[in-house]
């Protein structure tokens, strides 16, 4: 657990250092130039003076400005990292817009470190997608409800057409719809498949992307809330949604019925939603059945239509749009940009790691070229491996902009050389490092017998993976000591790398290349 006071602490010890070194050498100096300014005579002592004052207030005035910068800097970061972690209904307008702003500029500098990958194709509509939305005001009230809770029903209710699909089988909606509210032309209502359909791995991503993208979320649902969508209010708090539940069907009960289940659902949902957020709908015109008396006192039994009830809940939409509105598309904007964040700097991780798993991938396989066709040469072949590994590892060191000369990866090599012979137990390096492999590789069933230039490649160009595998968990990791050491970093990579399948899949495409260049 981080413990800022021992930092502030150890801060403190290094001025009061700093401070007490002052005060024992700065007044000898001080009287030092007082005594040999006065040497000077008149003149001489005044321009000496003012030479000396000018240099103290340059050199106090820029130490100072530099340390005014680095903690202005500090402020400011500790600021935008307390502002991150808040909730946006924590932060006012400006500061939501200003974080939107700046995560924006941040994906797209992101954008530009990745190297490969879908997603740096797909960072510009995004971008454009937020941007077009903040700057038009539209806001998304996106539907969710378990199969036949009527929540497609009541979307074409609020559209006043005929647009949303209500089969009365379940699972019909398969894909985002949405029209926009008469209401408000900058209000779109979207509908998504039902809670628990069948083929719920498709429907499950389509409602996930949705939820992401909603400024206002409908919940319809026809009865005591089911364990699905007690789930999703817990997803949806978390992902900070403003949600109005519409209980639908009300025809179905009594009004006393009624009111028990709004308060259970109220009650239910307290952590969540605001009672207000809570209301009762009629989503379809429905029939029932009344008994009328004829002025000759004989009773008549029919249907009568009861048209559908969607006011109040019309006119809470419109109230939270009008107050809310604004600050929901700023929060939700603003969540979905840290979210993007986050994702342009893991792809631009992954977009690294690839970029340096294809450099290891070149020099391990030139190193096994190399040792096949130097096997006769043992002296050759050390050497050759020996400069291959070198320069794989200064490179590797610059695609993850690590500061790495000659001298810094030949001293590397050597410590990881060591290792090496340590942990196989051996005296000499390429004979029996190669008898070493070589055992491992009879281990391995259905490779067949290995011998020769194939198996002196084989080991280099194993040997050379290796290598490359313990310096990018090292640079990546910023040069930072591994746990345990270089010594237990090498040895859980030696062990990935002469892993079974890892060695098949090895000889398999030597094999390969091998056959490729006959």
């Amino acid at each position: 657990m981080p413990q800022p006071w021992k930092n502030q602490g150890l801060g403190l010890v290094v001025l009061l250092v700093l401070v007490g070194a002052g005060l024992i050498y700065v007044p000898s100096w001080v009287a030092s130039i007082i005594r040999e300014g006065n040497e000077l005579g008149p003149v001489g002592k005044w321009v000496y003076f003012s030479i000396v004052g000018i240099g103290s207030i340059l050199v106090l005035g820029t130490f100072g400005y530099l340390l005014w910068t680095l903690y202005v800097a500090k402020l400011r970061k500790e600021k935008r990292r307390e502002i991150r972690n808040r909730s946006p209904h924590e932060l006012s307008s400006d500061e939501r817009r200003n974080e939107l702003e700046e995560n924006l500029r941040n994906i797209s500098d992101l954008q530009g470190e990745m190297f490969d990958g879908d997603f740096r194709d797909q960072v510009d509509p995004m971008i454009d997608r937020i941007e077009a939305k903040l700057e038009g005001g539209h806001l998304e009230i996106i539907a969710f409800g378990t199969i036949s809770s009527g929540k497609s029903s009541l979307l074409n209710a609020l559209a006043g057409r005929d647009t949303f699909s209500t089969d009365i089988v379940g699972g019909t909606t398969v894909r985002r719809n949405q029209v926009e509210w008469p209401g408000n032309n900058n209000v779109q209502l979207i509908d998504t498949p039902g809670l628990g359909e069948v083929d719920g791995a498709l429907h499950q991503e389509i409602a996930t992307d949705s939820a992401q993208d909603a400024d206002i979320v409908l919940l319809v649902v026809d009865g005591p809330l089911r364990h699905s969508e007690f789930q999703l209010l817990e997803l949806l708090a978390k992902m900070d949604k403003r949600v109005l539940i519409c209980l639908n069907k009300e025809d179905w009960f009594t009004d006393s019925d009624k009111a028990k289940l709004l308060q259970q659902i109220t009650q239910q949902t307290k952590d969540f939603i605001e009672p207000e957020d809570i209301l009762s709908v009629r989503s379809r015109m429905t029939k029932r059945r009344r008994i009328r008396v004829l002025p000759d006192g004989q009773e008549i039994d029919e249907e009568v239509d009861v048209p559908l009830s969607i006011e109040p809940l019309a006119r809470r939409m419109m109230q939270v749009i009008k107050k809310d509105g604004t600050d929901l598309l700023l929060a939700n904007l603003l969540m979905q940009s840290r979210g993007l964040v986050e994702k342009a700097r893991k792809e631009v991780e992954a977009s690294i790691d690839r970029q340096a798993n294809q450099l290891i991938n070149r020099y391990m396989w030139a190193a096994g070229g190399t040792g096949a066709l130097t096997s006769p040469l043992p002296v050759v072949d050390i050497a050759a491996g020996v400069a291959i590994s070198t320069k794989m590892v200064v490179d590797l060191a610059k695609i993850y902009r690590q500061d790495v000369d000659l001298d810094v990866a030949v001293s590397l090599l050597g410590q990881l050389g060591k290792q090496l012979l340590g942990f196989l137990g051996v005296q000499l390096a390429a004979p029996i490092i190669t008898m070493a492999v070589a055992s491992l590789l009879k281990s391995v069933p259905g490779l067949g017998t290995i011998t020769g230039g194939a198996l002196q490649g084989i080991v280099m160009a194993l040997v050379t993976r290796w290598i490359g595998n313990v310096f990018m968990v090292y640079f990546k990791h910023g040069m930072q000591e591994p746990e345990g050491g270089l010594a237990a970093l090498a040895r859980r990579e030696w062990a990935n790398v002469t892993d079974t399948q890892y060695l098949r899949k090895l000889v398999q495409e030597a094999r390969q290349r091998y056959a490729e260049r006959k």
